[in-house]
């Protein structure tokens, strides 16, 4: 029998918990000689976002996602409105995003596919309902940062529409680490 993929909103302790672990893998795996180990070794343990992602859902500040292969978790991804700050943040790392000019924009805050589940069609399917949502709601135009190194999420959101519009977020990582984060636009 095949499987059978179906979106779930974040709305439980299970499915925070679920999307943390799956951005803690995918962290580790797409980050690692980009970040500096020390950080990932020490920030990035699998539980390290289910306070955000329930707060998230709590104030309704930011959508959580996830696409389940049967009852398995395989991607998950995270939508809202332009943010001002870092909603994926215990408060230990929050920076200033300087999105002033995309007001009224859609943001994907986070993106991620369990490094096991990748290149089996999961994110392009979870990417296309988010981007379908945040049409819904009423935005004209969307907007991810993409790591300037990961040339796979890069190809992944050019073959989705969104092209690198020539601004940028630098990200800093103790002890003295600033990765180049590339802002992808598209319309919706």
């Amino acid at each position: 029998m095949p499987p059978t993929l179906h979106f779930v909103d974040a709305v439980k302790e299970e499915h925070f918990r679920a999307m943390s672990l799956i951005h803690a893998l995918g962290w580790r795996d797409t980050y690692k000689g980009y970040v500096p180990q020390e950080y990932l070794d020490k920030e990035i343990t699998d539980d390290r976002w289910v306070s955000v992602f329930r707060n998230n859902f709590e104030t309704k500040i930011c959508s959580g996602l996830l696409l389940y292969r049967d009852e398995i978790p395989v991607a998950c991804i995270n939508y809202c409105p332009a943010r001002l700050h870092n909603y994926n943040s215990d408060g230990d790392d929050d920076w200033v995003f300087l999105n002033a000019s995309y007001a009224g924009w859609g943001e994907i805050a986070s993106f991620y596919t369990h490094p096991e589940e990748r290149g089996k069609g999961y994110g392009g399917l979870l990417i296309e309902e988010a981007l379908k949502r945040l049409r819904v709601q009423g935005f004209e135009n969307v907007f991810v940062f993409v790591l300037r190194e990961n040339e796979r999420a890069r190809k992944f959101y050019s073959a989705h529409g969104f092209s690198w519009d020539g601004t940028h977020a630098d990200i800093p990582f103790p002890p003295d680490k600033v990765c180049v984060d590339l802002r992808y636009t598209r319309k919706l």
